[in-house]
């Protein structure tokens, strides 16, 4: 190797025995648009081609044979300055100073938050190009790139407050609904029980499912997710199962499957109401006898991972239409979490509000002083049909557009729809899936067959058009016949 590294192209190199936290971290580096090279241990990167030296190292502290330390202090040895990012398992705070102090750039705890990692990598790289030559704050800084990088600085301390207001990660708030979401988490987290969470599109599911995994004994594991409506039906099998080579046209080497990946952790299927009936079947045998076979393959593999399902669909209504499997409903729905609407936890906008601004800003490398109170009001009166999704949108949007340090939001990106009072002629839903579908019937036919809407079916049924047009959908109903000629 030579002596110092000073090729700014080069790729990101991560080293970490674990095979699924390889794949995961490289998947989230070229994510980045960064090019990235993975190794298994601390002598298989020594021995690379050093064509070209990495531009950051990404290095696991315990690796078979040399460490992680081992290897920095190696690469000290050789007189090779790289900027490193370590991760570990463990929380390690004499380690982590060790570390620092022979001139590690960050180090993170497994699981680490994907976007702490990516802002060491930006800061790695930035110190590789001669951008940042010593500590933050140093006079010696171009005066543009010290005011940008103090702005950042400030962001990140505010982030601060806020995650320790709310210790819950991103599920940011205090209201009632909230705080018994959260006593439900912290009840299942510590068991292997199966958990269904449910709740509208846009209420952060995928977030209380990572919740649970970090608070479980599975935390030091990898957590995987899917996205059951993703992914084409032909192809969910395979994407949860794997496949062997030669298994069908196409398969031309053998594929691991998520139930692999995450074994001993966490497999998080978001939008478990969308599987296919036959992948169903499949997943109900993987929960009642924990083992599977890969697609092609005759052997059985015995599975070791806690299933978190989530889906804003109302499963009692497909199991009613004969769209989801009641014996895999009840395998799932051990522990059931539902996650309330954002129009139910108003007094939760105001720090959700603070939290994006925070991480918005941040990225931009903006500063915001002041929220505007007329802004404010007008958050808190809309009735958010997209949840905390697309309050989240409006901030990033609204800090790309915004000139001043006074935050405020465009009243017209947020539809005209505030929160009112329930109509009197709200119709209830019962439980029996006939009589739903003579209510909903009942309901377009006074409508028109319209769903959406202030005066559409959705509003007089109380609930967002997305949920309506999903029991539309279920139970079969035709509502272009209630449409007036």
């Amino acid at each position: 190797m030579g002596a110092v590294i000073s090729e700014v192209d080069s790729p990101v190199c991560v080293v970490d025995d674990d095979a699924s936290v390889r794949e995961g971290l490289g998947s989230l580096i070229r994510s980045a648009g960064l090019r990235v090279e993975t190794f298994g241990s601390a002598q298989e990167f020594l021995d690379r081609p050093w064509v070209k030296a990495p531009s950051c190292l990404v290095l696991d502290v315990h690796l078979p044979g040399l460490s992680g330390l081992d290897l920095q202090q190696e690469l000290t040895r050789r007189e090779v300055q790289v900027p490193i990012i370590f991760l570990t398992g463990h929380g390690d705070i004499p380690m982590s100073v060790r570390a620092m102090k022979a001139g590690a750039l960050e180090f993170l705890t497994k699981p680490f938050d994907e976007e702490s990692l990516l802002d060491a990598l930006q800061q790695g790289i930035a110190w590789r190009r001669g951008t940042l030559r010593s500590s933050e704050g140093n006079p010696g800084l171009p005066d543009p790139i010290r005011i940008e990088w103090e702005g950042r600085k400030k962001s990140r301390e505010r982030q601060g407050e806020i995650d320790r207001a709310f210790p819950f990660e991103e599920i940011v708030g205090d209201s009632p609904a909230l705080r018994t979401v959260l006593a439900r988490i912290s009840k299942v987290a510590p068991t292997d029980s199966t958990v269904l969470i449910t709740g509208e599109t846009g209420t952060g599911k995928e977030l209380v499912a990572r919740a649970i995994h970090r608070r479980s004994h599975r935390a030091l594991r990898p957590f995987v997710a899917v996205n059951c409506a993703a992914i084409p039906q032909p192809l969910i099998a395979s994407e949860l199962f794997g496949h062997e080579r030669g298994a069908f046209t196409g398969a031309l080497q053998r594929r691991i499957g998520r139930f692999e990946l995450a074994e001993g952790g966490t497999l998080f299927l978001d939008e478990v109401g969308d599987l296919p009936a036959e992948t169903q079947i499949a997943l109900l045998r993987v929960l009642q006898e924990r083992e599977f076979e890969r697609i092609g393959g005759g052997r059985p593999i015995p599975v070791d991972a806690r299933v978190i399902a989530a889906t804003h669909r109302d499963l009692t209504a497909a199991m009613a239409a004969g769209a989801f499997r009641c014996d895999l409903f009840y395998r799932l729905n051990v522990f059931p979490v539902e996650n309330p609407p954002l129009r139910d936890r108003k007094e939760d906008i105001p720090p959700l509000v603070e939290h994006f601004i925070a991480c918005y800003a941040c990225r931009g490398g903006r500063t915001f002083r002041t929220i505007d109170k007329a802004t404010l009001e007008r958050l808190q009166s809309y009735a958010w049909p997209g949840n905390i999704r697309e309050l989240q949108n409006v901030i990033e949007r609204s800090i790309i557009v915004c000139e001043s340090e006074n935050f405020s939001v465009d009243e017209s990106w947020l539809g005209g729809e505030s929160v009112q009072s329930e109509p009197d002629n709200k119709r209830p839903l019962t439980n029996r899936a006939d009589d739903e579908k003579t209510v909903i019937e009942t309901v377009l036919a006074e409508t028109n067959g319209r769903v959406s809407g202030p005066r559409g079916a959705a509003t007089q049924l109380g609930m967002p058009p997305s949920t309506l047009e999903s029991k539309i959908k279920l139970l079969k109903i035709n509502k272009h016949r209630f449409k007036a000629i």
